[in-house]
């Protein structure tokens, strides 16, 4: 009787945690849900809507891994790339034809330890000052790519908003026109869910779990 408890208990772990995981590993793109709070915002101001690059969002995902998980280096005083890592460094990466590279009209950048829903970081991380909503609004922004990551899948979380004038069809080309897949972190436009920085936690449970129950089926 105790074993066929203990098998029961087993089989409704494992769908419990498989459920878990299936869910944990699916959570759609949070940088394209940013784009979207972005635009909502700029059509409320009687702003253009921006056409969400992939290739420019892309880049903001590279330019999130050259901070290197320091939040200690963003802020109004803090490090910003080099302007020839996007030619050197970003583009290849991405898959961004350098050529058709296009200056950029702004630029949104955001890190703290926890993670938060893309509207909590549109308004709290990204938008804090009338600086921020200039850039928002700026006229002149005709397409948007955004990304988001942790490092090493976890905490500290970084936010990236990159805006440019340049002609969508045109700039920021990709070759084959697919992105390269990046990870960890997703970036606006690329139509891919992103990877999942707390999945691992499931398994691991379902395994410690398992291999306890297992132990009382063989005592």
């Amino acid at each position: 009787m105790e074993r066929a408890m203990a098998a029961f208990a087993i089989f409704t772990v494992f769908l419990f945690i498989h459920s878990t995981v299936s869910v944990a590993s699916n959570p759609g793109n949070p940088a394209d849900e940013l784009v979207e709070v972005i635009n909502g915002n700029r059509s409320a101001h009687k702003s253009s809507v921006l056409v969400a690059n992939p290739g420019l969002g892309c880049l903001a995902l590279q330019y999130i891994k050259a901070y290197e998980g320091s939040c200690g280096d963003v802020g109004p005083n803090g490090k910003k790339p080099a302007s020839s890592a996007f030619v050197d460094v970003f583009s290849p990466a991405c898959g961004v034809q350098a050529p058709t590279l296009a200056p950029l009209t702004g630029r949104l950048l955001g890190c703290q330890t926890h993670y938060v829903l893309p509207s909590e970081a549109f308004s709290s991380i990204l938008i804090r000052n009338s600086g921020g909503l200039d850039i928002l609004y700026n006229k002149n922004h005709t397409q948007v790519g955004a990304a988001v990551s942790g490092t090493d899948g976890g905490s500290p979380y970084f936010w990236c908003v990159l805006f440019s004038a340049g002609a969508p069809n045109s700039t920021f080309v990709l070759d084959g026109g697919m992105p390269k897949t990046v990870r960890p972190g997703c970036f606006s436009g690329a139509h891919d869910d992103c990877s999942s920085a707390t999945a691992p936690a499931p398994v691991l449970l379902l395994t410690i779990l398992l291999a306890t129950l297992f132990s009382s089926l063989t005592v």
